[in-house]
This record gives C-alpha cells, structure tokens and sequence, in this order.
C-alpha cells in the first residue's frame, strides 16, 4: 500500500492507499517536538486500530510545510518502513507548469491541491484551502497554476482577538442563527464567522474578475465543510483533496513519464 503524509503547521493528515482507493486517513497534531521514535510508537497505534502493518507499506510520499518535520519524517521511513520517500518539492514531477516568480515559493501543499482538483474537474479552478492559514490558488483552464492568495487563518484571526480584548469571552467556533446578534457570545460568533466568509467572498470574486474565466471555486480543509454553506462563491468541498493530490503525484513519479 501506498502511504500519504500531508504535514501542515498545525495538523498532519495520512492516509493509506490500495491503488487507487483511500482505504484509512487519520488526522494528527504537528508537533516538531517529537523525536523519530514517538512518531513511530503513534502511528505504530493507528495503524493496530485499523489492522495495518508497517510492513504493508511499499511506498511513502510527503507533502510538508513545516522544515524541521521533514527530516524527522525521512528518517522515520526510513527506519521504520525501510522505504526512501517521495517528497513533493524541486526535481518531482507534478505534470502541472506553475507560472509564478519563483516556484520554489510555492507551498507543497498548494500544488498538490492543483495537481488533484484540475485532474477531477478538467477546467479552470479557484481552490480554497482552509488551514493555519487560507490559501487561495487559481488555476487555468489549461491545467497552469497561475498564483493566488494567502490570508490569516480563522483560527489564527479568532485568537488574535481574544488575545488583544481581553473583556471578550473565547466562544466555540460556530455559524450564530443570524447576522445581528442579541448577545455578546452570538455577536463574537457572527462577525468571526460571517467576517470570514466575506473575506472568502472577497478574495474569490476578485480573482474572478482578473483571471477572466469562469472558475469552479473548491473548498478542502478542516473548516471548509462549514464555511461552504454560507458562502456565495464556493461550489464544491472536497476533505481529501490534498490525499488525493498526493498519490496523483506519486503515480507520475512512479511510472516515470
């Protein structure tokens, strides 16, 4: 089986492959901090609860945002799995020419979402990626990443302003029954939520206008599932874009063309 590593800033997501079918995928905590061997003992965990082997893994592909996790992850394959992985960067393959000043720049994590949404849909796309922060990425209708946006995070605007008004309550993320609220809690949740979907709305909408095509607009990420509902500009939410990304990737590498 081919497994998938996706690290962001603050979750890593893996999941587990048998061709061309998500057989597990299990959401944990990124946390720099721990050494090869905790890693190991974790994962070891999951895959016991699902009734998989490290021995069953033949391959390993790794998207990663964070620097320091990356060699932690290399030497864990490599100790645990006996496997070099594939790791989505310079010299990989994605099929996808990326028109930007520096390619380098560009997050894994971006490219592999391109990779996965332009091979499903075939059309020119706007992917909205709801993590540590939200990353905007246009594609066009010839399959090219043409750039995009990165905006705070909701959870890292949320803590901004619990951290600077202290008379504020934290309140629990959540979409309040209207707009105009009666209460403080509600008021809180209103312009955090309905404050966020308008930036989505925002940003879409005038990377519409620019990009001068008639883009489907997909929502991944933990907190899409949510926003999606309430925005006037997102079609479609897709939770394993960036898995599906990933084994994508690795496929091209793989067979070499």
């Amino acid at each position: 089986m081919l497994l998938v590593i996706d690290v962001g800033n603050t979750n890593t997501v893996l999941g587990m492959y048998r061709g061309k079918e998500l057989v597990r995928s299990w959401r944990i905590t990124t946390e720099k901090n721990r050494t090869v061997d905790e890693y190991a003992i974790l994962i070891h965990e999951l895959f016991r609860l699902s009734d998989i082997h490290f021995t069953d893994i033949l391959d390993v592909i790794i998207s990663c945002v964070v620097p320091p996790m990356l060699n932690t992850l290399e030497n864990l394959c490599g100790d645990y799995f006996k496997r070099k992985p594939y790791v989505v960067g310079p010299g990989i393959k994605t099929g996808m020419p990326i028109h930007y000043d520096n390619p380098r720049e560009v997050g894994a994590d971006r490219i592999v979402n391109a990779v996965a949404a332009y091979e499903k849909y075939h059309r020119s796309l706007i992917i909205v990626d709801f993590g540590t922060a939200t990353t905007f990425d246009y594609i066009s209708g010839r399959g090219e990443y043409q750039g995009g946006a990165i905006a705070p995070g909701l959870g890292i605007s949320s803590e901004a302003l619990f951290e600077r008004a202290s008379k504020l309550p934290r309140v629990e993320f959540s979409r309040p029954p209207q707009v105009i609220a009666r209460n403080t809690v509600n008021s809180i949740q209103s312009g955090i939520f309905y404050g966020y979907v308008g930036l989505v709305d925002g940003i879409v909408e005038r990377m519409i206008q620019e990009g001068k095509e008639d883009p489907l607009v997909v929502a991944t990420g933990g907190l899409a599932g949510q926003i999606a509902p309430a925005s006037r500009t997102i079609a479609a939410v897709d939770p394993i874009l960036t898995l599906e990304g990933l084994r994508l990737i690795y496929t091209l590498n793989k067979s070499g063309f």
